[in-house]
Order: structure tokens, then C-alpha cells, then sequence
């Protein structure tokens, strides 16, 4: 097995790394849910990971001619965010980590992690991050402490300053340490793999579709883990196809579609794109077709009883929807309003038509 393809993308990067002691110590505090901020306010870079002019072009060959994978991406991704890197299949999102890693070589533009060049400052670059990929890659015949040791020696940790256990108990693997990784279940590995992604204890840990075919139990139990490494101080990118995750634990997101970026916002910011809301009234008693006095506004009647009202909250205030219906005389029985969710930015911005290559 070459441990080195599991998390980290390079094994032979030397790691910045903290003492020992203060190293267990802040593992210990992300097990317990107490942790602080493993950099003070204002240490270290604004940007965690920098790209500028990112492009990437696979040349081909025979009948197949040149691809552009990536067109000139430009994303900044803050210190100590949690931060979704969202996009279709294809979109160019895996080719974008492997850059990141080491493991595929960019055409143009520059890419800085912890404010280290990939190509000039490689080994401190690759120390800076660490990658959990979407593959299940570890050896069955190991056991959880064997596959941590054995990843924390290829990133040159000495054993006096490896944190194994303290990361195992991080990650809920603690009973687990001595059984074999074959006896896991699936969760309990995606677990193993955060872990083994975290052994130099890098600021920068990639998420690459954590979830996918996980159970919704254990999913949460993931993501409990990694909200605790991300208010430890651990920037986090997270890529994933569950929108809703997403929506929920990042607080900003990059949409990213035919190789470019095509949004990138706070979250908050990204929702409110979408000036539009869905009303749905239920009514108290049936009604055989739409007053006049609601013609000013965008109604159906869905059935008998039931009104389905759809408006811009920009221009249009809810309290002159439902005067409106007072005026008319009708008595509502029950109402809910529909928010804009990221689905409905993703599939607006991600239906456009492909951008030509630079």
C-alpha cells in the first residue's frame, strides 16, 4: 500500500509544526469540543489557500484534441473559514484539489497555501494541507494507530510529537485503535480518513464528498467532528453534492461551473440572489375562482382551497398580499412561505452555457 495516496497528497513534505505538548494539547481540546483558535486574531495569512489565474489544460492525444479543465480561476478562501466548493460533475472541482495537493500539474497562474507557492515552496505548501479524498483508501490489514503512525512518519512527524491518540479520540475512534480497518463501518472510516488527513496537523484540511454514501446519522456525527476542527481554527474546504449541507455549514461558497468560477459569496449573500418567494395559502372555505381585488399580484388558485402565490419580496410586501385577501373576504385557514435555497441558485447559475476556452 502506498499510504502517501490516502490524505495529505505528498509524503515527503516536512511539516511547520508546533511542540509536542502544545500539539496534544490542541487535540485534546477538539475531542472535548473546548478548543480554542489555533492561531490568535491576526496570526497568520488573510487568504488561507490564494489562487490567481488558475488554468488548466490536459493536451490530449490522437483523435482527442486539447481539453481546458480550468479556464483562469480566481478564489481566495479566508483564514479559519468553513468554505463549499460546490459545481456539477465535470465542473473541474477535482482537478482544482489535485492541483492543490501535488498531484496534477497546472498550465498558468499561481496557487499559495498558507501563503506558500506550490512551486516555489512546495514542501511547506503540501505541509499546509490536508486532503480527505473521495476514495476509501486505507489498508484493511492495519489498525486505526497503525495507519496514523505510519502516515504521521511519511510527513516526517518524530513519534515524540505524533498526537495518534488525541486524533482518535478526536474523530470517536478511540475503542476502535487496535482492531483492524477491515472491521470498521463505512462512517467510522470516513472518520479514520479525516484523521489520517490531520497527523501533521495542518491549517488547511480539503474535504472532498466526505458524505457520500453515508448514513444520515453518521453523517451528522461527521460533521459534529468537523465543526469542532473548524472552530479549533482549521480552515476547511468541503466539497459536496448535498446542497443543504452545504447551505448549512459553510459560511461562503463558490460555485464553480465549465472550469470558472460563476459565483462567490457569503452564504447569506449567495441565498438572497434569487428575489423571489412562494407563498401557498390553504383556505377556510372553498372558492370558485380569483377575486378581483388579488389581480394586482401573481396568483393561482391551485385548487378549491388552496391559493399559490408567487412574488418578489423587492418589490412586493407580504402585508399587501394579505390585506389584498382581506379586502376580498377570504378567511385563511393556514399559510407557509418558501424560501430561495442554494438548489435554486446552483441550477440557475449552473445551466448557463459553457464560457468558450481562453
Amino acid at each position: 500500500m502506498d499510504a502517501r495516496s490516502n490524505s495529505g497528497g505528498a509524503g515527503d513534505a516536512t511539516p511547520d509544526r508546533r511542540p509536542a505538548g502544545e500539539a496534544k494539547a490542541r487535540a485534546a481540546e477538539i475531542a472535548g469540543g473546548r478548543a480554542e483558535p489555533a492561531a490568535p486574531p491576526g496570526a497568520g495569512p488573510v487568504h488561507a489557500v490564494d489562487i490567481q489565474g488558475l488554468r488548466k489544460v490536459y493536451k490530449g492525444s490522437g483523435k482527442t484534441g486539447p481539453k481546458t479543465a480550468l479556464t483562469g480561476i480566481d478564489l481566495q478562501i479566508p483564514r479559519g473559514s468553513l468554505f463549499g466548493l460546490l459545481g456539477p460533475n465535470g465542473a473541474g472541482k477535482s482537478t482544482l484539489i489535485n492541483i492543490m495537493a501535488g498531484l496534477v500539474t497546472k498550465t498558468e497562474g499561481t496557487v499559495r497555501i498558507w501563503d506558500h507557492d506550490i512551486d516555489r515552496d512546495t514542501r511547506m505548501a503540501r505541509s499546509a494541507i490536508g486532503i480527505v479524498p473521495q476514495e476509501l483508501n486505507i489498508d484493511p490489514f492495519f489498525t486505526p494507530r497503525e495507519l496514523l503512525d505510519l502516515q504521521a512518519g511519511l510527513y516526517g512527524v518524530p513519534k515524540g510529537e505524533r498526537i495518534t491518540d488525541e486524533l482518535l479520540e478526536a474523530v470517536g475512534l478511540a475503542d476502535k485503535a487496535t482492531a483492524y480497518a477491515r472491521t470498521l463501518s463505512g462512517g467510522m472510516r470516513r472518520r479514520l480518513m479525516v484523521a489520517k488527513a490531520m497527523v501533521h496537523s495542518p491549517p488547511v484540511l480539503v474535504l472532498d464528498e466526505p458524505t457520500a454514501g453515508v448514513d444520515i446519522e453518521l453523517r451528522q456525527s461527521l460533521w459534529a467532528h468537523v465543526r469542532r476542527l473548524n472552530e479549533a481554527g482549521t480552515t476547511v474546504l468541503l466539497t459536496t453534492h448535498y446542497l443543504e449541507e452545504a447551505e448549512q455549514l459553510c459560511d461562503r461558497i463558490a460555485i464553480i461551473n465549465h472550469g470558472s468560477v460563476v459565483a462567490d459569496d457569503t452564504t447569506p449573500n449567495l441565498l438572497g440572489r434569487l428575489d423571489s418567494k412562494t407563498l401557498t395559502v390553504v383556505l377556510s372555505e372553498p372558492v370558485e375562482a380569483l377575486p378581483a381585488e388579488l389581480s394586482a399580484f401573481q396568483v393561482e388558485l391551485a385548487d378549491r382551497h388552496r391559493l399559490v402565490v408567487r412574488y418578489r419580496p423587492s418589490e412586493t410586501r407580504l402585508g399587501d398580499v394579505l390585506n389584498a385577501m382581506n379586502a376580498a373576504g377570504i378567511q385563511v385557514a393556514d399559510l407557509t412561505t418558501e424560501e430561495t435555497d442554494l438548489e435554486d441558485i446552483f441550477l440557475q447559475l449552473t445551466r448557463a452555457a459553457p464560457a468558450p476556452a481562453a
